[in-house]
């Protein structure tokens, strides 16, 4: 299974590497583009069900790793959920 990661920027300017067990990604996101934050956190959920998803079928149970980014995005958006033009930037792809 093609394991990728993808940097991002927060509304704080601050960046992280999150991990996708699947290329999907690359079907939710492009570099360099730019986020409403709420927009962000459903399109990284949905591609990152569906990578986890994809794990399963070939190995028989769901990608931990994807589900705890799930998690973790979750976690750190709600810092940002006060302003309502916070933005999460995609800068890179990584495979």
């Amino acid at each position: 299974m093609p394991e990728m990661e993808f940097a991002i920027r927060w509304p704080d300017d601050k960046t992280e590497t999150c991990y996708s067990p699947s290329l999907v990604i690359k079907d939710y996101f492009s570099p360099g583009q730019s986020y409403a934050l709420k927009d962000f956190v459903e399109r990284a959920r949905t591609a990152l069900n569906i990578g986890s998803e994809r794990v399963h079928a070939k190995y028989g149970m769901a990608c931990g790793h994807a589900l705890s980014q799930i998690a973790e995005i979750e976690r750190k958006s709600a810092d940002f959920t006060n302003n309502p033009d916070a933005r999460v930037t995609v800068i890179a792809f990584s495979e």
